[in-house]
């Protein structure tokens, strides 16, 4: 199915202020379907015909669409009406009886202006089934249709109405209480009701301001949102949350206008106690794992320091070589821990792991190495450079630490073995595609000559690591300009969104 960027782009006339609007209505007119219980059809008129461009369904009432309508041609028993009004013609709005896949429904038609310019057609098609015989219906049917004179007008949506990107963004099945200029209430759905009195607003809420009953019960020691006022007298299209008793309204103010004049409101309320109270528990679980990761990687930092003075204490050349690479290898393992403190999910960028492992595997290796710009110590030093190429993208913090651990001590082993007799350039190159990730270390050395490759512990780590915590292979292969590459190749888990 197109997308409506598309349509809008491609249909005669549309110029970019014009599809913004229209991105902007197609964006908030959920509103206008559930208040009118009705299907809403966008039409615009491309080339020689009149094409639907979006289509939104009510969640308060019966659709009267079981395909959805966009990218089709207007049917025959609406054609002629639509184009007289794309046409700007003097047509009647009023509804009449049409059938949609065999069943009866009742349409109307409305005009989409900006700035005393028409810009497309919608059609609201309500379910033959529809009674709307009750008080409520009554009400929402009477601010639905306040909402589409102000769409003529060029006044809904709402442009610059800054909505905060908060969950749990309230509807019409909600609650919906209707204002008057002043903030008075004329009118409240039961649902809205309900979520006011278990707010701890009691009584008949007819006739009284909006911002002073809700005053009376807001929780005086809780910080309140600036906003709040402005949206209890419907002042302004905002959102704000109100808390007392230990729950939380969440609120949505739409102004209604009329010759630019502001003359009353629509309040959107839902009950968000429950999802607040869990967002808060997130909130808490993720500072506590935070916290964890922290003292995680403090306590493996004071393990490396504590190989490091046991080293230096060690007259066996071997012993401390050994301490050395536990060293480099706890030090490797606190990296991830340092790179989970940075995100807000259990998920690493390795890349920058791969830019700590290169580091620390050159400042570990041998003393006759050092790493490029590094000031020699003495004559016998060999510069080795470092490259990365590619992108490895984001880790789950389970695959992270063996992945990290395996190429660290491919790039020691690289440097130690490849380039510490003649220096050179130990490149990481990346390659993710999807879950796939293929991670090769390189240097330009001396190469393997005829072994089929290297053998020792840290290069039976690597293999144990990538074999049995990460399920992939890794292989070994002199590089035809010389030297060696080692090829990590994994399938790693996606990442849950």
């Amino acid at each position: 199915m197109p997308s409506l960027t598309k349509f809008l782009s491609d249909a005669t006339g549309a110029v970019s202020p014009a599809a913004e609007w229209l991105q902007l209505l197609v964006g908030d007119w959920s509103l206008v379907a559930d208040l009118l219980r009705s299907d809403l059809v966008l039409w615009v008129r491309r080339e020689e015909q009149i094409i639907a461009i979006a289509h939104c369904r009510p969640s308060t009432g019966q659709s009267v669409y079981y395909d959805d309508p966009v990218g089709d041609p207007a049917p025959a028993d609406v054609e002629g009406l639509l184009a007289g009004l794309l046409r700007g013609d003097a047509v009647d709005r009023g509804g009449r009886g049409v059938e949609r896949e065999g069943r009866p429904a009742y349409l109307r038609l409305a005009p989409v202006r900006k700035d005393g310019k028409l810009l497309a057609a919608i059609t609201i098609e309500t379910s033959g089934q529809e009674t709307g015989s009750g008080t409520a219906e009554a009400r929402m049917d009477a601010l639905g249709d306040r909402l589409l004179c102000m769409m003529d007008a060029g006044a809904y949506p709402i442009a610059g109405a800054p909505i905060p990107p908060r969950r749990g963004a309230p509807r019409v099945g909600d609650g919906i209480v209707q204002l008057d200029a002043q903030g008075v209430v004329q009118w409240a759905s039961p649902n809205a009701l309900s979520a006011f009195h278990r707010f701890g607003v009691a009584g008949d809420m007819r006739e009284r301001t909006l911002a002073e009953l809700s005053t009376e019960v807001i929780q005086s020691r809780s910080p309140v949102d600036e906003s709040l006022p402005l949206v209890l007298m419907g002042r302004a299209a905002w959102r704000s949350d109100m808390q007392a008793r230990g729950g939380t309204l969440s609120l949505r103010a739409v102004p209604l206008t009329e010759a630019g004049t502001r003359t009353g409101a629509i309040i959107l309320v839902r009950d968000v106690s429950e999802l607040r109270r869990r967002e808060r528990e997130l909130m808490t679980k993720d500072a506590t794992i935070r916290e964890v990761h922290h003292r995680v990687k403090n306590n493996l930092q004071t393990v490396a320091a504590l190989l490091r003075l046991q080293s230096r204490r060690m007259k066996s050349e071997e012993a401390r070589a050994a301490l050395a690479e536990a060293m480099r290898r706890v030090s490797t393992i606190a990296l991830v821990h340092e790179s989970l403190l940075q995100g807000s999910e259990e998920t690493v960028f390795f890349d920058e792991v791969i830019d700590r492992c290169l580091r620390l595997a050159v400042d570990a290796a041998s003393a006759s190495v050092r790493q490029e710009g590094a000031p020699a110590i003495e004559g016998a030093q060999v510069e080795v450079r470092t490259s990365k190429e590619g992108k490895a993208g984001a880790v789950r913090a389970e695959e992270a630490t063996p992945l990290a651990l395996v190429v660290t001590e491919l790039a020691t082993n690289a440097v130690e073995h490849g380039l510490s007799s003649t220096g050179g350039t130990l490149t990481v190159r990346s390659e993710r595609k999807g879950s796939h990730l293929v991670i090769s270390i390189e240097d330009d050395g001396v190469g393997m000559g005829g072994r089929g490759g290297p053998t020792g512990l840290g290069t039976n780590i690597a293999q144990t690591l990538v074999q049995g915590e990460l399920g992939g292979t890794l292989t070994w292969e002199n590089r035809p300009s010389g030297g060696t590459r080692a090829i990590v190749d994994v399938y790693l888990d996606p990442i849950a969104v």
